[in-house]
């Protein structure tokens, strides 16, 4: 499955750019006054293949969430009882994501990929029979796709093995081929993980060959002693597996979480569907880099919605040549920055679709 993934990518569409930039120049205003909107829009002609492209809509927000061994190096203040808790809050649909997802009309899936405690959960919702529609807006839908309760600590062994890793990378995959076959139009990510900002810093220095420092970041709000504590713990991972990048899935398999793992799979789906990716924090952008890595012409399907505090963000953003849409100083993940900047998404094709032209309108140009 992986293989035909990346098979399927493709580079932008040349003439559907092209067309988009030229009539961007038509219309009735003047020439750059959206400013980043309208290489946006440029850029999801070509990946799309024409001009206009399709409106973004509906759109998907995919949460996956697992645990990470880790944890047990105290970069975390927060229980790992959390990850399962929180699953609970979003299918109750009492989080964040959940009001700005209602906000939006975007679908919420929620993707248990690796939680190491017991989902508290009504059996209901485990029931294929019992599950809404794929794209339901309303109700937020639960897919069990557990590869392993958590990763192993990174400190000590590899996290995943490489056929682990595999399967997280496959079930992203899958989950972005059921979104779009149910419709959706763009995808957003989403994940869940207390600890999981830990292994994306080790993912993103891995891959940029940034310094520890520079990657690290304080995730939920940890104190002085825990962050160093963190930044140590990143640099022993790096001393111990000397990841390689240009093996994306032993740099998973060695330092990444399953969450981290299935992102960069939905990220590589969308890519081969040629439907755009609505890139949320750090931890989608730290996936984001062993996606680009995988196929480097997927960075074409990825929008970056914000720009996290998280330190590592700024820096994977850099690497894979990506401007942030907004930048509100947010760091909680869960898709929240992806869904806030949705409406930027959505506003800069809607303008290539029903703004006049100076011709069509009668409006003299300069």
């Amino acid at each position: 499955m992986l293989e035909t993934t990346i098979a399927a990518i493709r580079a932008a569409d040349e003439a559907a750019m092209a067309a988009a930039r030229e009539l961007q120049g038509r219309l009735t205003k003047p020439a750059g006054s959206l400013g980043a909107l309208e290489e946006l829009s440029v850029r999801l002609a070509g990946l799309a293949g024409v001009c206009p492209p399709p409106l973004p809509e509906p759109a998907a927000v995919a949460i996956f969430a697992g645990d990470h061994g880790v944890h047990a190096q105290g970069v975390s203040p927060w229980p790992q009882e959390v990850t399962a808790q929180m699953i609970g809050n979003f299918l109750a649909g009492g989080a964040v994501v959940n009001a700005f997802a209602r906000q939006a009309g975007a679908s919420v899936t929620v993707v248990d990929v690796g939680v190491a405690t017991p989902l508290p959960t009504d059996p209901a919702v485990l029931d294929p029979a019992a599950d809404p529609a794929v794209l339901d807006p309303a109700v937020p839908r639960l897919v069990v796709a557990s590869v392993r309760r958590g990763t192993r600590d990174l400190t000590v062994t590899a996290a995943l093995t490489r056929d682990e890793a595999l399967a997280a990378v496959q079930t992203g995959i899958r989950i972005a081929d059921e979104l779009i076959d149910a419709g959706a139009g763009i995808l957003l990510t989403g994940d869940m993980g207390i600890g999981n900002t830990t292994p994306a810093a080790v993912l993103i220095a891995a891959f940029t060959g940034a310094d520890p420092l520079d990657t690290t970041g304080r995730g939920t709000g940890v104190d002085d002693p825990t962050y160093a504590r963190k930044v140590a713990v990143v640099r022993a991972a790096l001393a111990r597996h000397t990841p390689d990048p240009a093996d994306p899935l032993g740099v998973l398999a060695a330092v990444g979480g399953l969450e981290h793992a299935a992102l960069a799979g939905l990220i590589l789906g969308a890519a081969a569907r040629r439907t755009p990716v609505l890139l949320d924090g750090v931890i989608a952008v730290s996936a984001a880099l062993a996606a680009a890595a995988f196929a480097p012409a997927a960075v074409g399907a990825m929008v970056a919605g914000h720009r996290s505090a998280e330190p590592g963000a700024t820096v994977a953003l850099r690497h894979l040549g990506l401007d942030p849409l907004i930048d509100l100083g947010l760091r909680l993940g869960e898709g929240t920055g992806a869904l806030l900047a949705l409406p930027v998404v959505t506003g800069a094709v809607r303008v290539l679709h029903e703004v006049a032209t100076f011709d069509s309108a009668g409006v003299a140009e300069k």
